[in-house]
């Protein structure tokens, strides 16, 4: 019961972890203006993300627009939004798979499968969080490199946005989830199934030679050794010779 209760704790871990990767994936607030030297007060704001630019203006007004061409992108954020998908898709398959090894599901219950798929689940949510831990410290590195950058301009200087910070969340849900399904499955592994404990018998049955001993080889008596049966053409009938009665 408490394995079952630690399996559940880590997928529903894991799932949190998928929203918030996905919610990070879609939104634009990667990167967001700085607000240094003289653009403190702004009339706009600039935002980027993966997938779109936005502005905001202090009219209340909100802009967003798709990035058209994916080879015109720059390589970091082809690689951004290449590592994010996947880090997506390995969450998905990680909630179907750990679903399916969980004790509380009806799939393959009895058998010597559920453990194994679980422990996969695990491991492919432990993925995700690495990927999309790669992704946002990827992103990080950058951002700070460019506000540092002396020659950049002050106009083209970038913070790190709210998705980043749910992307680093997101990273450690799945990781913990992960974490908490391959201990679990580790130590339902080790114990064996009810029904294969009651099946299996205590000791081994003893060998038929151990107890019955062989019967010795027959050895005729030796009075009958050389007692043979008399032929028809002997001149002997019975152990008597014609001989007497001539």
């Amino acid at each position: 019961m408490a394995s079952m209760a630690v399996q559940l704790l880590g997928f529903f871990l894991g799932l949190l972890g998928l929203v918030g990767t996905v919610v990070s994936t879609l939104l634009p607030h990667w990167r967001s203006t700085a607000y240094v030297g003289s653009n403190i007060i702004t009339a706009t704001a600039y935002m980027k993300g993966l997938w779109m630019e936005c502005v905001w203006h202090s009219t209340g007004i909100y802009q967003c627009e798709l990035y058209r061409s994916l080879l015109a992108l720059p390589r970091d954020l082809q690689a951004a939004r290449a590592l994010m998908v996947l880090s997506c898709i390995t969450s998905v398959l990680a909630s179907v798979v750990s679903a399916m090894g969980m004790k509380c599901t009806r799939f393959a219950r009895g058998s010597l499968i559920k453990s194994p798929l679980a422990m996969s689940g695990g491991i492919c949510f432990l993925c995700a969080g690495l990927l999309c831990l790669v992704t946002v410290s990827w992103t990080t590195n950058d951002v700070i490199m460019e506000f540092y950058d002396p020659f950049l301009p002050s106009g083209m200087k970038y913070e790190i946005g709210l998705a980043v910070y749910l992307g680093y969340a997101s990273a450690c849900l799945s990781l913990s989830g992960g974490l908490v399904l391959c201990w679990s499955s580790r130590g339902a592994r080790s114990q064996s199934p009810p029904h294969m404990q009651r099946n299996q018998p205590s000791s081994p049955p003893p060998c038929f030679y151990n107890i019955y001993t062989p019967a010795p080889l027959y050895k005729p008596p030796e009075a009958l050794k050389d007692n043979h049966a008399p032929s028809l053409c002997s001149l002997s009938s019975s152990g008597y010779r014609l001989n007497n009665y001539v």
